[in-house]
């Protein structure tokens, strides 16, 4: 599929190469992705660059190249994620064979609303949850779970949200927050670490913000700890309920 050459990547190594990343490992947003990105970039012979017209037939190639060798720290990787960091640009999945890159709303600065991180202070291991994941599947119910709620849901939002549509993606949100408490618990940290001094259930955490509407939280990657994605429509609000827990603000409007 690829050649690189391993050469200069063994010699760059053995010369003291690292690799410089503001991304934590094992937090669900991209660590091997944005290395597995990087090799490619550098060592991979006759790639295909970004500054190319980059047609679907050239994004699935970027793809399938990623997805086998992210494969090594996953065991199975779909390859989004490296694609993700090797474009800088949003990644938009019409189906397995129809991706394209999109672009999303403006920020709006003055905005109450928020999309933010929330750390859980414990890094999660993707490939055991991967594997979970794929056990989960033998279930006929669980995938009918997957195909008629979670994956509806999670186009919608998706939808809603590259099209601006405020109002209606958190109706969305907050329908795709309930089905991942009720059928992925086992990715959803089971309590936060404990430099926090606190031992209460995530899950409770995740069930308030349902129920209060303050806030609404997802998954980040396989789970299992590292950041949680949560959205709110008055990030003030969702401060003071998630009090005592580090928030970071990626996305205002």
């Amino acid at each position: 599929m690829v050649s690189f050459d391993f050469g200069s990547l063994k010699r760059d190594i053995d010369a003291g190469m690292y690799f410089d990343s503001s991304i934590p490992q094992g937090y669900g947003i991209g660590s091997s992705g944005a290395l597995v990105a990087a090799i490619y970039d550098k060592y991979a012979q006759d790639k295909i660059t970004v500054l190319e017209n980059l047609t679907r037939e050239k994004l699935l190639k970027l793809k399938t190249i990623f997805g086998k060798m992210e494969s090594f720290f996953h065991g199975k990787s779909s390859g989004l994620d490296p694609l993700n960091s090797y474009l800088s640009l949003p990644i938009l999945i019409n189906s397995q064979d129809n991706i394209e890159s999109t672009s999303i709303p403006s920020q709006n600065m003055e905005g109450k609303g928020a999309v933010f991180l929330l750390d859980s202070g414990s890094t999660g291991e993707t490939a055991p949850m991967v594997q979970l994941f794929m056990e989960k599947m033998k279930q006929e119910g669980f995938r009918n779970m997957l195909k008629t709620q979670f994956i509806k849901h999670t186009d919608a939002c998706v939808e809603d949200f590259v099209n601006g549509n405020i109002k209606s993606l958190f109706g969305n949100l907050k329908q795709l927050s309930h089905v991942v408490l009720d059928n992925f618990k086992p990715m959803i940290p089971a309590k936060f670490h404990e430099l926090w001094k606190k031992a209460a259930k995530f899950h409770e955490l995740w069930k308030k913000g349902i129920e209060t509407n303050e806030y609404y939280l997802k998954l980040c990657g396989s789970g299992g700890g590292g950041y949680i994605l949560g959205f709110t429509q008055d990030f003030e609000k969702a401060q003071k309920a998630l009090k005592g827990y580090n928030l970071e603000v990626v996305y205002n409007f």
